[in-house]
């Protein structure tokens, strides 16, 4: 009896996904569905992550969805979803935007395309579903107020300063390789052309301005980095954590990357409607409000009011004006293998 009404779920679970936009009438069966199902398991998606606690609590008060919990990194996600098949645990994860396409690859994810697909960029979306960017990662500056005078906003302003600049550990942190790809676009280079990007820290090395600590709250707290290069919502998070007064984070000028994250709905999901609807509320205004509240800028940051608490907090989108997400994946995956050998052969050989 159970496996007959999963599987009247399933059906009902196709249909609505065969809908490129979702109608009140998807929705309300969709509704009904999840609501059937009454639960959602995550994987990836932690409380203190994005505020993902805010969007579980939500799912749960409005449409009584019990959830849990396992927090692992991308690959082990996928590697769970492909691992378990039919015996699945998880519903929904939430990976690093080049793990939706393998993901996919790998045979692992169904689509949705929720209501508000239409106001999210062709670049941050699988044309069929299978995953959609709900935030994006920028990466900035954060600038210690109390050791520099002078803040930079922008790489070329950076170049001519006299602090030291923390990128972190290019041969092990996504965080510190983005960095160097935002450098070299600033200076005219792409994920097929990183040498400006080494270039640029070569100079910074030389002038003996290159730092090795790592960017994170416990090296800023301490006052070891007068100026970081961190993704914007890891910025925006340790200044909270420690003092806003203390610290500046923006967006350069002249040119960053932008990367994000992505859910991925499993296709052998116990509870698919509850994921897919999971998957709609994410997106949503109120879904896309919780993340920002923790400091993730959502997908559709220009389409919906923050309200005025929180916007306070986020970076104004008119910073994000040069920043350029990763157009070319198989290009930018090549090369950011090849990086931590280019950093030693480039940059750590010219420290000071």
């Amino acid at each position: 009896m159970k496996q007959l009404f999963l599987a009247s779920l399933l059906g009902m679970s196709i249909a609505v996904a065969a809908t490129a936009s979702a109608t009140e009438t998807d929705l309300a069966a969709l509704e009904k569905a999840a609501r059937a199902e009454a639960e959602v398991n995550s994987v990836g998606m932690p409380d203190s992550w994005a505020n993902w606690k805010g969007t579980w609590e939500d799912l749960a008060t409005k449409y009584g969805l019990k959830h849990m919990d396992t927090d692992m990194s991308s690959a082990q996600e996928i590697a769970k979803f492909d691992a378990e098949k039919d015996n699945a645990t998880a519903d929904i994860g939430d990976v690093g935007a080049a793990f939706g396409p393998v993901a996919v690859q790998k045979g692992v994810t169904q689509p949705y395309k929720p209501s508000t697909w239409d106001q999210i960029p062709g670049w941050a979306k699988d044309a069929d579903g299978h995953w959609a960017l709900a935030y994006t990662g920028t990466i900035a500056f954060i600038v210690n107020k109390q050791l520099v005078k002078d803040a930079p906003t922008s790489w070329a302003e950076l170049r001519e300063g006299t602090y030291k600049v923390a990128i972190g550990d290019v041969s092990s942190a996504a965080q510190a390789v983005n960095g160097v790809l935002a450098a070299a676009i600033a200076n005219g280079g792409n994920e097929k052309d990183i040498q400006p990007g080494l270039d640029y820290f070569a100079d910074i090395a030389e002038q003996g301005r290159l730092s090795l600590s790592n960017p994170t709250i416990q090296t800023l707290e301490r006052g070891e980095v007068e100026v970081g290069i961190v993704w914007d919502f890891n910025g925006l998070s340790y200044r909270d954590q420690i003092d806003p007064a203390r610290f500046d984070v923006l967006i350069p000028s002249d040119g960053s990357v932008m990367s994000g994250y992505t859910t991925i709905i499993n296709k052998y999901a116990k509870h698919p409607n509850a994921a897919k609807l999971a998957r709609e509320y994410i997106f949503s205004d109120a879904g896309q409000i919780n993340l920002a509240k923790g400091n993730a800028r959502p997908i559709r940051a220009e389409h919906i009011d923050l309200p005025a608490d929180v916007e306070a907090k986020m970076i104004p989108n008119e910073q994000y004006a040069k920043a350029k997400p990763i157009e070319d994946a198989d290009a930018w995956e090549k090369t950011s293998k090849a990086l931590p050998q280019l950093w030693q052969e480039n940059v750590l050989i010219n420290m000071q």
